[in-house]
Order: C-alpha cells, then structure tokens, then sequence
C-alpha cells in the first residue's frame, strides 16, 4: 500500500520534471532537465559526460511514458505519473533499470573532479536543474552529508534518490533528497 508521504514526494518529483510547467511531463521536460544538468556543469552536450546524460534522460522518458502514457498522446498527466511510478518504482522493481543510471548519471557531473564526492556548490548547481530553493539544498546536503565532512559520496546521493523514489520510511534520509516536503 502506497502512502501519504510517498505521494507527496511523487507529487513534488512530477512539478520538477514537468520543466515548462504545462501540467504535463514530456520528452522535452527530460530533455531540458538534462540540458539544465550539462550546461549548469559547463559541459557540452557533445562532450562524454553530457551524451551520457541526455542519452540517460531520453532513456528515462521512455521508460516513464511505457509505464504511464495510458493514453498513449506523448504527455504524462500527474495521475499517470503517479499511478505508474507506484506501479513501476515502489511495488515494482524497475529503479534500478532507468532512475538508478540516471541518478549516477547525474552525480558524475556533479562530481566535477571525479574523486567520488559531491561538494555542496555541485550539489546545489545539480539542485538548480530541477528548480530547488536554497534552503531545500542545504536541508539535502545536511541530510546526506553522512560524515560530516561536506562532502556528499556519489553511492550516499544514489541511494537517497532510491529512498526519495521508492521508500516508505518516514525516517529515510533520501526522503530529504530535494529538501522538505
């Protein structure tokens, strides 16, 4: 059984990818989110990293819409969205098939020196992409900085977006991925 604290953050997941705000999740909403990451990272989308994350993306789209595009017009509607990643990503096992190589897709650009860590100002230009307030960051960053150092490892911020994803444990740190619900 899904709960309340799963579908807020399923509901807070669909208005960031909903990138142009339409009501709607589209290839292009993944796209832009991808094309956010790269540029925010200063990378060109024809450079490794930046291919890897808009292949990623696309890759993510048509995974969520073979899931949720019901009515099969290229759109995904918040109840879509919600019904399919219930269906998909939290009685279902399909995380680690498209959310988890995104996610680490999405790390390794941030982890900008590729020492396997996330400094905050990384984290908070990634958190940029998806439209995250400063505040919701450094409650994310506080959450997942698990040594306290100020550094976020590239496996501690996969696993949170697991738990934001996935998890119904109103304790999880992953819970705090974008910040307060």
């Amino acid at each position: 059984m899904t709960t309340e604290l799963q579908i807020q953050k399923l509901d807070k997941a669909f208005d960031q990818l909903d990138v142009n705000h339409n009501g709607q999740i589209q290839r292009d909403d993944l796209m832009a989110l991808g094309t956010r990451l790269i540029l925010g990272f200063g990378q060109p989308a024809s450079s490794e990293k930046g291919r890897n994350v808009l292949e990623l993306c696309d890759a993510l789209w048509n995974e969520i819409a073979e899931e949720a595009d019901v009515d099969l017009d290229d759109s995904i509607s918040p109840a879509e969205f919600r019904d399919a990643m219930v269906s998909a990503y939290i009685d279902g096992d399909k995380f680690d098939k498209t959310f988890e190589p995104t996610t680490r897709s999405w790390a390794a650009l941030a982890d900008t020196d590729t020492d396997g860590f996330v400094v905050p100002v990384d984290f908070r230009t990634m958190h940029l992409a998806f439209g995250v307030e400063d505040d919701d960051t450094r409650v994310a960053v506080a959450a997942l900085d698990l040594q306290g150092d100020g550094l976020l490892a590239v496996p501690v911020i996969v696993l949170a977006a697991r738990e934001y994803y996935t998890s119904a444990d109103p304790a999880a740190r992953g819970n705090l991925f974008f910040g307060n619900l």
